[in-house]
């Protein structure tokens, strides 16, 4: 069993920025997956277990930055957000690779929100 806690997140105007957080209890390869309202769950960025290798989906690259800076919590900076950031974003751990594959745990997601 993985506990996962989230944090961050909120309002913010577009070209604002927004930072989340997920610590899992253990040390997984993490990520970061939105779903926007109507829409299916799609991959926003992830980070290798040992922090090595980042992958951002192509809507976020140059703008979004996943990182940790410890084993078990990891960061999505949020930079020059566009409305169509809008979405709830959801932390997910794989437990079995390196890199973030199957990812077998989630957080209880987190609501971002892009408004003028």
């Amino acid at each position: 069993q993985v506990d996962l806690v989230e944090s961050g997140g909120g309002l913010a105007q577009p070209g604002g920025s927004l930072r989340l957080s997920c610590t899992a209890s253990g040390r997984h390869s993490m990520g970061w997956f939105r779903q926007r309202p109507g829409q299916d769950r799609e991959f926003v960025a992830s980070i290798t277990r040992k922090g090595a290798n980042k992958y951002h989906a192509m809507s976020v690259r140059g703008r979004f930055s996943i990182s940790r800076d410890t084993q078990t919590t990891a960061y999505l900076q949020m930079n020059n957000l566009k409305l169509e950031d809008t979405a709830t974003y959801f932390c997910a751990v794989d437990t079995a690779n390196q890199q973030l594959t199957r990812p077998d745990y989630w957080g209880q997601g987190t609501q971002v929100i892009v408004s003028a």
